[in-house]
């Protein structure tokens, strides 16, 4: 599941419209601005999220990485939660206080004074230094911006692989306003680059490890074969002798090779199926590398999963392997002199 962005003064009515798009599983809203925040130590630039909790709650899961404090349960005024690297750079706890300074709607200069009622640890470490949660009602208040309006909408999809079909749904339902310049969508990976080109540089990675097994695969059904060829010379030479031909001696040396691959192959990807869904429930914990992990935004607790695409992709790496593979044992097999073969005792 991933996540969707409009950036716009769009109204908080057009939140159902984008409801009504399939795929589209969970919509909320958000007051985005660019802020400094201090504290009696330090200070340093984040971005500041007002947002609505109940509706933050149906798009992100960020109420569930608190270490310390409430997810605004809390009766105090003006209330802030920001993450654990930030916390740790402007030395404040639960209870501390700190000052937002930050730009309103007409360019003005205002100030605001928050409490921390909870510190917040995800699995990306940038993300924790750079962005600070509060009330939407309160950054409006403080901003002076129109409650009516948002200056961003969230959309969660059921599944990633919607996230380009979805785009160009909402693209279509607001065309007219992203042609005046007064809206712009924009998906996951043209938000974050960095990490959709991560995401491809793992494909590329995985693919090399499988051209490399393959090859390694292919030198094995080599020696395989040829072992079961020193072992039927007779049994060849027999067949050649009686009238079969060259290529029906090739055609039965690969075909046997297809078959022997194949119930290996589906065997391996059966067994591969089991683990990654085991896998896929109980998770796989990688704390021990979880600061480098971190910091790239990966999760240091993975849960794999495979599309039914790969299983299909990988049979089919393997039937090819068995078919070039096949090649110089079958060649092997044809130099075979039927009168020759026939009187050895092997």
């Amino acid at each position: 599941m991933m996540k969707l962005f409009i950036l716009s003064n769009l109204q908080l009515k057009k939140i159902n419209e984008i409801k009504s798009i399939p795929n589209v599983k969970a919509v909320t809203s958000r007051i985005k601005s660019m802020a400094m925040i201090s504290s009696a130590n330090s200070g340093t630039g984040v971005t500041i999220n007002g947002i609505d909790t109940t509706g933050e709650k149906s798009i992100s899961d960020l109420y569930t990485k608190l270490i310390d404090g409430s997810y605004f349960d809390t009766k105090l005024k003006y209330p802030i939660v920001i993450g654990s690297k930030l916390a740790e750079k402007l030395k404040v706890k639960v209870k501390s206080k700190v000052v937002i300074t930050i730009q309103d709607v007409n360019g003005n200069i205002t100030y605001g004074a928050f409490k921390v009622v909870g510190i917040f640890k995800t699995f990306d470490t940038m993300f924790d230094q750079a962005n600070v949660f509060v009330l939407g009602n309160d950054l409006a208040n403080l901003i002076s911006f129109d409650e009516n309006q948002t200056s961003e909408i969230a959309v969660l999809l059921t599944h990633n692989d919607f996230t380009d079909s979805v785009a160009a749904k909402i693209k279509n339902l607001f065309r007219s306003e992203i042609k005046n310049g007064n809206l712009v969508v924009r998906t996951w990976n043209e938000i974050n680059p960095i990490l959709k080109m991560l995401n491809e540089m793992t494909v590329q990675f995985t693919m090399i490890f499988v051209v490399i097994i393959l090859v390694a695969l292919s030198f094995g059904i080599i020696n395989t074969m040829l072992m079961a060829i020193m072992e039927r010379v007779r049994e060849i030479g027999m067949l050649m002798a009686i009238g079969m031909s060259k290529a029906k001696v090739f055609l039965m040396i690969m075909l046997e090779t297809i078959f022997l691959s194949l119930t290996g192959g589906v065997l391996g990807l059966f067994i591969s199926w089991i683990i990654i869904s085991i896998t896929n429930f109980t998770g796989i914990n990688l704390s021990s590398v979880a600061e480098g992990l971190n910091s790239i935004g990966y999760s240091s607790f993975i849960r794999p999963e495979l599309g039914i695409f790969f299983y299909f992709f990988i049979a089919s790496l393997v039937i090819l392997t068995a078919m070039f593979a096949s090649i110089f044992p079958a060649r092997k097999a044809l130099k075979l002199k039927p009168s020759e073969a026939i009187r050895q005792d092997v």
